[in-house]
Parts: structure tokens; sequence; C-alpha cells
């Protein structure tokens, strides 16, 4: 094989097999662009508004620019400002803390430690990548409307009592796949969406219902953004 053959052969495989997916124009596509899988998920926490609801409640959202994050501080250790109170409290006073509700909630075929609060194991069909994950230890727990932009969107004028309730809220929290969440991290649907295209409907209700609750701005960007994932529900 000469050098030209060669070299030949070595764009063909990087083409084929090592680029990124690109978008019309030539560029790479954004993580979490919402054009991966499309894996139909219908499971929303109880609470969340229809999407008719949610249309007319995305209009009524108050508009607003995202406020500073002076102050913001989710560390609770070593007299921290812990704005948003201690992770995963039990909220209800039934004995379980949120992060074992929302796992049982999510979840199916459930087993818990000594048939108590802790979920040991189960299946999760994540709805933001579709996958089918059956190890706990690649699940983490989602805030939807992240702590970070509820803070910038309106949080931090409010009391701490509120502030806990809200991180706490069932209506505002999913059982995902780990990696996702990360990739996710405090952005915004202007900023990410589920790569699960087919979760774009469900992730707008639920967040439009979480803003609405708790009477948050949203940015032109952001309204934008939910208003165009809510038009594919069906």
């Amino acid at each position: 094989m000469n050098r030209r053959t060669t070299a030949v052969v070595a764009a063909l495989a990087f083409l084929l097999g090592g680029c990124a997916e690109l978008n019309d124009l030539g560029g790479a596509l954004p993580s979490g662009s919402g054009t991966g899988a499309s894996v139909a998920v219908d499971r929303v926490p109880e609470g969340t508004p229809d999407a008719p609801t949610a249309r007319t409640q995305l209009t009524q959202l108050p508009a607003g620019g995202l406020g500073k994050m002076d102050g913001y501080e989710r560390d609770c250790d070593g007299g921290a400002a812990c704005v948003f109170g201690r992770p995963w409290q039990d909220v209800d006073g039934d004995g379980c803390d949120q992060r074992s509700q929302v796992l049982a909630r999510d979840m199916t075929d459930v087993v818990r430690k000594n048939d108590r609060c802790a979920v040991t194991s189960g299946t999760l069909q994540d709805p933001y990548t579709g996958e089918t994950i059956t190890s706990t230890s690649k699940i983490q727990i989602d805030h939807v409307v992240p702590l970070a932009d509820m803070w910038r969107s309106g949080a931090a004028a409010w009391p701490a009592e509120r502030r806990t309730a809200a991180a706490n809220d069932l209506r505002n929290l999913l059982a995902v796949q780990g990696k996702a969440n990360q990739s996710k991290s405090d952005k915004t649907p202007d900023e990410w969406m589920p790569p699960n295209a087919a979760y774009a409907c469900q992730y707008a209700r639920i967040y439009v219902g979480v803003k609405t609750v708790y009477a948050m701005s949203v940015t032109d960007a952001e309204r934008a953004a939910l208003d165009k994932s809510l038009a594919t529900c069906g």
C-alpha cells in the first residue's frame, strides 16, 4: 500500500468512525441537543401539567434576565452557606429521604434494603437517554429546574424554608443516567435538552410546571426553547 492509499484509508476511517455528528451547517452538534435516541418514556412526576396547561402557563411566566450568582452556595459542610439546605431531606416525615422516594417512584422491580427505604436495585428506563439502567450507582437525581437557575430567577430572595422545600420538591426531581445529569449540570433549556428527543415534551412540561409553582422568571431564550419543546407534544 502506497502512502497516498494509506492516507485515503485513514481519512475514511476517521470520517466513518471517529468524527462527531454534524449538523446541517457542518458544525458539531452540542452535547444534550436533543438529537440522540428517540425512546418514548412517558413518565412525569405527579403534579406535572398537561401540554395545553403548560403552554398557557409558559405565556404567563414573568420575563426576566438571569440574576447574579452572588451568595449561591450548595455546600453544607464546614459552615458553608448551604442556601438550599442539606440534600435529600425527609421533608414529608414519612421516614424516607427524597432520593429514596424518587428512585422507588421512577424505577421498576425495586428492591429495598431490609424492606425499608433505601433502594438497592431495580430497573430504570432513563428518560434523558432512553437507556435501560439496572445499577443504582449509575443513577443520579436531577433537579429539572436547576437550583442555580432557581437562585438566579427568584430564589435568592426567598426565605430559607422555601428554598429547602423547592430543592426537595418531588415535582422537580427525576431519576436519570448519571452521565446525562452531569452533562446537563446547571444548564437551562436553551442550553441543554435531553439527548432523547422523544422526552422533549415531558421535560418542558415539568420545567414549566415547577417555574409556575414557584413564580420564577424565564429569559427570552429559555421561553423560546420551552415553547419549541412543547410544540412536540402530541
